[in-house]
């Protein structure tokens, strides 16, 4: 004969109230099987297998007339496994991107970057302006540049992010626009994009001297990522972004 649990000992094994347990029978989403002569309720195993599929969906964030419903959808044992199997599977999946996002967060706030995960898709699209911030912060991060452009950023809200965004794509965009049309890296119109490009990162982040304009240009062409970004945009403009700001370092040199 199978066992028979009193509400008490039920409440105990699932870790609920008593109350819990009588507010289940009362709404009807688990009435006891059984009940003494006294009227005192009494739980079967088969009982308490439907209040283990009751509160794996409680625990999923699912309300008692929900789950009356699923109860009444699906069958047997296994069908709610399955089922939730895959609710928490995607519940999984949600809470990684909620990681995720509150990552960003941080790398956001330590970088500077003081906007909200929507803001930072908002202004950056896919691309995560903290990917890097670890390996920034370890090769540059005793440099004053690197400390000026922290104390810039931090305090620039959406507004000032989205304009930064629009600037830099547009130096971007003329850089290539010349690069098209044929002109030689060392042409005035080439030089004059590389010197719209430093003065666009000395507005916004840190004073960008030539010789270090120079670094930045060989960093384009040596770090796949950077030659990786710019030929995205136009296929062989790595190079002719980092002749181009050589060629400018050397005109302002020589004038």
């Amino acid at each position: 004969m199978d066992r028979e649990y009193t509400v008490g000992e039920v409440a105990r094994l699932a870790s609920v109230t008593v109350r819990a347990l009588h507010h289940y029978d009362e709404i009807g989403l688990l009435s006891p099987s059984l009940r003494t002569p006294a009227g005192y309720r009494v739980y079967s195993p088969a009982d308490l297998e439907v209040l283990h599929r009751i509160l794996g969906y409680r625990e999923l964030g699912f309300s008692l007339d929900q789950i009356a419903d699923i109860l009444a959808d699906c069958g047997d044992m296994r069908d709610h496994l399955r089922r939730q199997h895959a609710l928490l599977v995607e519940r999984i999946a949600k809470l990684q991107r909620m990681a995720a996002n509150v990552e960003k967060s941080l790398e956001a706030y330590v970088t500077g970057i003081n906007l909200t995960p929507e803001e930072i898709f908002e202004v950056f699209g896919d691309v995560d302006p903290n990917e890097h911030v670890q390996e920034t912060e370890d090769r540059w991060g005793d440099t004053e540049a690197y400390k000026e452009s922290r104390r810039r950023t931090a305090r620039y809200g959406k507004q000032e992010w989205l304009e930064i965004k629009q600037e830099g794509d547009a130096v971007e965009g003329r850089l290539a626009e010349v690069f098209r049309a044929g002109a030689a890296a060392d042409s005035a119109a080439a030089m004059d994009a590389a010197e719209a490009h430093r003065a666009h990162i000395s507005r916004w982040f840190h004073d960008v001297p030539y010789a270090m304009h120079r670094g930045l240009g060989q960093l384009y062409v040596d770090d796949l990522r950077f030659r990786a970004h710019y030929d995205e945009i136009e296929p062989g403009l790595a190079q002719f972004a980092h002749d181009a700001i050589q060629a400018n370092a050397d005109r302002a040199a020589a004038g």
